[in-house]
């Protein structure tokens, strides 16, 4: 049963597992949309980011003229629960405009059918890199429910009737958990909407895409995929490195450096990754890289393995760093770099114009092969 038909699941009301009547609604709300200075450089919608806050104004009308009133609260989690509890009225209220819309439409009843979800890759960030497709949807959707690494860029593109719903995730910090988000996307088809779930590069790389897929058609939900230009092929690219070359590499090798609870172990993952034909990427690795590097080196990646690491790629913001695989950790502890960071690793990196070494120096370490 969705959302629409039973608003408890997200009632303040209910139980501490769910969301809980904010003591002040004047308080805690407020301050987690606090214009927070150190995110202004970012393309990506950080959860406390002005831009962000001015695309989800809808959700928070009676509280404008107290944008600026107050500091964040220690506890994240109840920012998480008051915004929530602030933005239900105007979710239930969108909700029956919706309903209303189709009634009007002759699809009272269920007689149309659910609305449509499509779950849209938006790239490394590069609005340019969007297919023709994704933002035909983008342009026409009803609700829009987007992730932290869809970049504003991207954002400016929803058409003027499209509404905006930040469902990001960051570490220590979940503005929704996957099971809200889950009911989220079918309230919103169940009464009619086309519904847009924005995910940055492609929906089914590292994206939970394929969760939220199966999740709808087990509830009769259409749901159609846009892919999305992952950032491994995103960023390759920018760098002018090929994933796979004749003669220096025969694969490529998409890692995750970060784990759900109960999942494989990076650094498991490694000891079975050090293939010095493979091209190695690794996604969400800045905390767990240091321990990646050590063990894919343990395995048998040779120390000097050309490495780059890539912080906000594609984008005007972009940084980068290339090193040996040995070096490289210390190289990005010493960059400050945050995330989203790119890692690629293999004898593939030395063929990028960009690569420090000598083009004569790049090539020996090709034909070493």
């Amino acid at each position: 049963m969705a959302l629409v038909n039973r608003l408890q699941f997200f009632s303040p009301s209910q139980s501490s597992t769910h969301f809980r009547k904010p003591k002040s609604v004047n308080f805690h709300p407020i301050c987690s949309l606090y214009y927070d200075s150190s995110s202004s450089s970012s393309p990506f919608t950080e959860k406390h980011s002005f831009e962000r806050y001015q695309r989800d104004e809808w959700l928070y009308a009676n509280q404008v003229e107290q944008i600026t009133a107050c500091s964040f609260p220690p506890d994240s989690d109840s920012i998480r629960q008051d915004d929530i509890a602030l933005q239900l009225p105007e979710l239930k209220r969108l909700l029956q405009v919706l309903r209303e819309k189709r009634e009007s439409e002759g699809c009272g009843g269920g007689k149309c059918g659910p609305g449509n979800v499509f779950l849209v890759g938006t790239g490394p960030g590069d609005p340019e890199l969007l297919t023709l497709k994704a933002v035909r949807v983008i342009q026409s959707a009803d609700l829009l429910l987007y992730d932290r690494l869809v970049s504003n860029d991207v954002l400016d593109l929803v058409g003027p009737d499209g509404r905006l719903l930040y469902v990001g995730k960051t570490a220590g910090y979940h503005s929704r958990t996957q099971e809200e988000i889950h009911e989220l996307l079918l309230s919103f088809a169940e009464a009619g909407a086309t519904v847009v779930r924005l995910k940055g590069g492609d929906p089914l790389v590292f994206g939970r895409g394929g969760e939220e897929m199966d999740f709808l058609q087990q509830q009769g939900i259409r749901v159609k995929v846009i892919p999305g230009i992952t950032a491994a092929s995103g960023i390759a690219a920018e760098l002018g490195i090929p994933l796979t070359h004749r003669g220096v590499a025969n694969s490529a090798r998409f890692l995750t450096g970060h784990s759900r609870k109960g999942g494989a172990d990076p650094l498991f993952v490694a000891e079975n990754a050090a293939d010095i034909d493979s091209t190695l990427v690794v996604y969400m690795g800045l905390s767990t890289f240091p321990s990646v590097s050590l063990k894919l080196i343990h395995y048998g990646l040779p120390p000097n393995t050309p490495a780059v690491a890539v912080e906000r790629g594609t984008t005007p913001q972009q940084r980068t760093v290339f090193a040996e695989l040995k070096d490289l950790s210390q190289r990005i502890t010493s960059a400050e770099f945050v995330s989203p960071t790119l890692i690629i690793i293999g004898k593939v990196v030395a063929l990028s114009p960009l690569w420090p070494l000598s083009l004569k120096e790049a090539s020996c370490l090709v034909e070493a092969k």
